[in-house]
């Protein structure tokens, strides 16, 4: 069993080591569903986490149907990864009909040089999911993250069952989107997943005591807490789970 943890920050990246998750998808904005972390953030990040990193690969929040600018964008920041020493980056991209678009993920995969490539929950926003199944097998990619097209994925977890199965080994299908610790050994039990991804994140009270309130700028941040992550890599151990 692997537990992969959404982390937002260095912090959070340190957090999910600390509580023992197996992998980290490096990632900022996570209120937006995920977007690309800074050079920076993704630099400290490897040099102070030991386990392995894949760097979430995403623009822009929206639709996943990309122009040539952003996969343009989106290649620099896979170089990055590379040259950072990253084990790994999540990416995905459709196409205006919303299948997968093959030519633009082959042009970053390209630019991955070898590592390892997750495709995103873009393919809960396909039209078929068996047929993209299909198409991200054929690109290569390692595994593909999903809620099993649905809010999250105990609500979905009928669709991830049947993916696991059509996969047969051939790509893992690693159930993501509202898992904790309350329902990932129900979700390994009902899906037959062996790689489960979630954030363990809390929200933090604002350090700030003083000065000016504004709407949208008070709140404290969000981050994933190494107790939470201890709390689904227990669930997930368990036999019989």
């Amino acid at each position: 069993m692997m537990l992969e943890i959404a982390a937002n920050s260095v912090a959070s990246a340190l957090a999910a080591q600390a509580g023992g998750a197996g992998r980290v998808e490096l990632c900022t904005a996570l209120e937006l569903g995920g977007l690309t972390p800074s050079y920076a953030q993704i630099a400290l990040t490897r040099e102070r986490v030991r386990i392995p990193i894949y760097v979430l690969i995403r623009p822009r929040t929206g639709d996943f149907v990309y122009s040539d600018n952003e996969c343009e964008t989106m290649q620099r920041d896979i170089e990055a990864c590379v040259s950072l020493g990253c084990e790994g980056v999540v990416l995905g991209a459709l196409d205006e009909g919303g299948g997968v678009d093959a030519d633009r993920c082959r042009a970053l995969i390209a630019a991955s040089s070898g590592l390892g490539v997750t495709f995103h929950r873009a393919f809960d926003m396909s039209r078929d999911p068996e047929t993209a199944l299909e198409d991200i097998i054929a690109l290569g990619c390692e595994r593909v993250l999903t809620s099993g097209a649905r809010a999250d994925a105990f609500a979905g977890a009928g669709l991830i069952k049947k993916l696991v199965a059509q996969a047969a080994g051939r790509i893992v299908v690693m159930p993501g989107a509202g898992v904790n610790a309350g329902n990932i050994a129900a979700l390994r039990a009902l899906t037959g997943a062996s790689e489960f991804h979630a954030s363990a994140k809390r929200e933090l009270p604002s350090r700030r005591r003083g000065g000016n309130n504004l709407p949208g700028m008070t709140a404290g941040e969000v981050a994933s807490d190494a107790e939470q992550v201890r709390a689904l890599v227990r669930a997930l151990s368990e036999p019989n789970g």
